[in-house]
């Protein structure tokens, strides 16, 4: 799935999901959409000689939803074509950085070539620490964006945060879960390609200061120098020395000695040549060249990979319920729901509530696998069996209190021996003999960081009362 397809239908998902009340789709629409959709999908298989895939089915019907409700409301036409900041910023940020980078010499002598250029010096600095900082922070665990990029990453993803006015506050809503949705989804993608664009920004600001300096010495005589209160010659011959290493190493350029540095001290009142000036002038070039641009460049086209490569192949997980019933809408196989209820027995009444979970999870057509009740210390990959299901359900009783040694190890072992899982909390018999809604509630949060904490995001149900209860 690339990444338009994936925008497209996360878009329509948050419509979908947000819409509860069916006030933006009515089910009359959803399900033309699916009809039509099912039918063009097969035309766009044939047409590639090959089978439909849910890929096919999806773009379809995102397809015929967006244009549905881009006739019914022009301001949400104006948002589905909204472009995102990345797109103006992709070439402003370059384009900017080469006229500064350029421009760079108005704010020194333009007549002259310091041996100890603050601004050369300051590019080349700045860059290495870059270099450094990138490199410690590959090497810290877990370590992922600040939380300033990642702010600017979310802004750049969905763009401006407002919305086009005139749009009923239901589709505003579903906007709004959109663009947060998005942006979350998006970050590895546009992390990357903000990445590749300060790469290239800071490679044609050094560009930009290299052709400034040559486009100026063919215009005017460089003089070369050098002046400090701290230095003496013989310390600034061993910092140049380690400085311009890499391009004479590399390079066929002319080098230097201490007498030279020497000699070009401006109170030893020696007259700058215009050769002199020229081999500082490409001593400065040559390093600017192997420290920053080429590095640089090759950063960004790393980054324009992975950029390239997650625009390609979005990383969309369509394992969530919306997508296991559109799956099944798409006259895909039935969904199977294996329900492995942990020191829980259900009765006859619960054993049909979990259908209707299962016809909530998974679709119209979804059939539940209903396993023996698991005692405490069980395995949980001897509870599985080979039978093919479409989702594992671990079920507990929101009566009991979870224990870390139990209720945690049988879900610990769940979570990393079975996939896709998820977690049912049936609510019943605690709402039943307990009448302090503020009790449920605590108990309900309970359960929920206990899951969260064992790898498992929890589902809240009233098994004896299933109809519109999945939390």
């Amino acid at each position: 799935m690339n990444e338009q397809l994936a925008r497209d239908v996360v878009l329509v998902k948050a419509i979908e999901t947000t819409d509860q009340q069916r006030e933006i789709l009515s089910d009359d629409d959803r399900r033309y959409a699916n009809r039509t959709a099912r039918e063009l999908a097969q035309w766009q298989a044939s047409e590639t000689k090959s089978a439909a895939t849910p890929d096919h089915f999806l773009q379809q019907r995102s397809e015929q939803i967006i244009k549905k409700l881009a006739q019914r409301h022009p301001a949400f036409a104006a948002f589905a074509k909204r472009r995102t900041g990345l797109h103006a910023l992709a070439w402003l940020l370059p384009v900017l950085a080469f006229v500064l980078g350029a421009g760079l010499d108005r704010i020194t002598d333009p007549h002259r070539v310091d041996l100890l250029s603050a601004p050369l010096l300051a590019i080349i600095a700045w860059n290495l620490l870059v270099y450094a900082v990138m490199l410690v922070w590959l090497c810290v665990p877990k370590a992922g964006v600040t939380r300033v990029r990642a702010g600017w990453i979310r802004r750049l993803s969905v763009g401006p945060s407002t919305l086009p006015r005139k749009m009923p506050h239901a589709l505003s809503a579903a906007l709004f879960a959109f663009m947060a949705e998005w942006g979350q989804l998006s970050a590895r993608l546009n992390g990357a390609r903000l990445a590749r664009v300060i790469h290239l920004s800071a490679a044609l600001f050094a560009l930009g200061a290299l052709a400034s300096l040559y486009t100026r010495g063919i215009m005017a005589q460089y003089g070369a120098g050098w002046e400090s209160t701290f230095l003496d010659a013989t310390q600034v011959h061993q910092l140049l020395s380690l400085l311009f290493w890499p391009a004479l190493a590399l390079f066929p350029l002319q080098g230097f000695t201490l007498a030279d540095v020497q000699a070009l001290h401006f109170a030893s009142g020696a007259t700058a040549t215009a050769s002199a000036g020229a081999r500082w002038v490409h001593l400065y070039a040559a390093t600017l060249l192997l420290l920053v641009v080429l590095p640089r460049l090759l950063l960004a086209g790393l980054a324009a990979l992975r950029a390239g490569w997650l625009a390609r192949r979005f990383p969309l997980d369509v394992t969530q319920p919306y997508f296991r019933q559109l799956s099944d809408v798409a006259g895909g196989e039935p969904g199977v729901l294996r329900v492995l209820p942990y020191s829980f027995t259900v009765d006859e009444a619960r054993a049909r509530g979990l259908e209707a979970v299962a016809l909530n999870l998974l679709g119209e057509r979804a059939k539940v696998r209903l396993a023996p009740t698991l005692a405490y210390g069980s395995d949980a990959t001897a509870a599985a069996d080979d039978v093919p299901v479409t989702l594992t359900a671990v079920l507990f009783n929101l009566a009991a209190t979870p224990e870390k040694e139990n209720h945690g190890a049988f879900l610990a072992s769940v979570v990393r021996a079975i996939r896709p899982a998820t977690v049912l909390l049936d609510d019943s018999a605690f709402r039943a003999r307990t009448p302090d809604a503020q009790r449920v509630r605590e108990r309900i949060e309970l359960w929920r960081e206990f899951c969260i904490f064992h790898g498992a995001e929890p589902t809240v149900v009233d098994l004896l009362a299933p109809a519109g209860e999945v939390a």
